[in-house]
């Protein structure tokens, strides 16, 4: 099954996104797969937390995990960091993902 992601990519251009749930891949692995960032420009350290490359912001109240403490620290760590940041690499695609709302954040 797939679920509606809206994702407005650095150029502020908004891309709706079926994406799947039965492949166990998170919102980082997407923006790769649709090409919605220039290479080498997100998932920088391979989807381990550690680089906030792939930090986006929500846009709407869909529920998303709680955050884990390596997502925090990266996140107190890193550059325009909103109340309403994630790591794109820390956020699975599910089912409970249908409409969700982000915006890829500035390049640090």
């Amino acid at each position: 099954m797939d679920v509606l992601i809206k994702i407005t990519d650095r150029e502020g251009i908004t891309h709706k996104v079926d994406a799947p749930t039965d492949m166990n891949m998170n919102i980082m692995e997407l923006v790769r797969a649709f090409e919605l960032a220039p290479e080498g420009t997100i998932g920088i350290c391979g989807g381990m937390a550690m680089c906030a490359s792939c930090q986006c912001y929500i846009l709407n109240d869909v529920v998303l995990p709680e955050k884990g403490d390596d997502e925090e620290a990266m996140l107190s760590e890193a550059f325009h960091v909103k109340s309403n940041s994630r790591l794109g690499c820390q956020i699975h695609i599910t089912e409970n993902l249908e409409g969700l709302e982000i915006a890829l954040a500035p390049e640090a």
